[in-house]
């Protein structure tokens, strides 16, 4: 579904369409269908990709204060067209094909998809909608880049890796975000963080494991990691 509006003054978003999005309940016995309702980014995660794949300069942008300059996507002078193929439930096959055919009639250069279906696809292509769909695309002369899942660094966990799709996966940056840790023999450690503690710096503070101070839900896994 296409939508009409009525006034927009942004140059960067030209095009939005969203879709009715059948999802299977837990037991798998029964289908419901949702509507996204609009192609507004409900949870941000389309915004976020958007702005890395295309975004435009924005000058003196910070992570609170951290690593300030300007931001921009990698190719900051294209357009953008929105295709909302999920909903806060999740994603659907059938929506996800939609969108990637509707893309190419609509005439784009390229199709970015950050979404993963779950590694069982990825060894038969003809179950793999995405796959389908980038096939679709590349024989009409789109490129299709997708994202090589979250699931790593283990054995078979990238996602995407039909071979006519361009699968991206994480990369490091040009900045450091150095920490100093001030012993109780004078000795500074330097290492990399992000902080934004208010830890007063005249305290002498015990040293932890991090899995004993864990923040609430956070898993002990991650936690032993800090």
């Amino acid at each position: 579904m296409g939508i009409t509006i009525q006034y927009c003054g942004c140059r960067k978003l030209i095009g939005a369409r969203f879709y009715s999005i059948p999802l299977t309940s837990n037991n798998h016995n029964t289908t419901r269908t949702t509507l996204a309702g609009s192609p507004r980014d409900s949870v941000g995660h389309g915004t976020h990709t958007a702005s890395t794949a295309a975004g435009a300069h924005v000058a003196n942008a910070s992570y609170f204060g951290l690593a300030r300059g300007t931001a921009r996507g990698g190719s900051p002078s294209s357009r953008i067209a929105s295709y909302k193929a999920c909903s806060e439930d999740g994603c659907s096959g059938s929506a996800i094909l939609q969108a990637m055919d509707d893309a190419i009639a609509d005439g784009v250069d390229i199709i970015s998809i950050s979404i993963g279906m779950s590694s069982l696809f990825q060894s038969d292509y003809l179950n793999d909608p995405i796959a389908i769909g980038a096939f679709h695309a590349e024989q009409m002369g789109v490129m299709v880049i997708c994202s090589a899942g979250n699931d790593g660094p283990d054995p078979s966990t990238v996602v995407n890796t039909a071979p006519w799709i361009f699968t991206v996966g994480a990369s490091s940056i040009d900045r450091d975000f150095q920490s100093t840790v001030l012993l109780g023999n004078g000795k500074t450690i330097k290492g990399s963080a992000i902080s934004l503690s208010n830890l007063s710096s005249s305290m002498t503070y015990p040293i932890a494991f991090g899995k004993d101070i864990a923040a609430k839900f956070a898993p002990v896994s991650e936690a032993r990691t800090c």
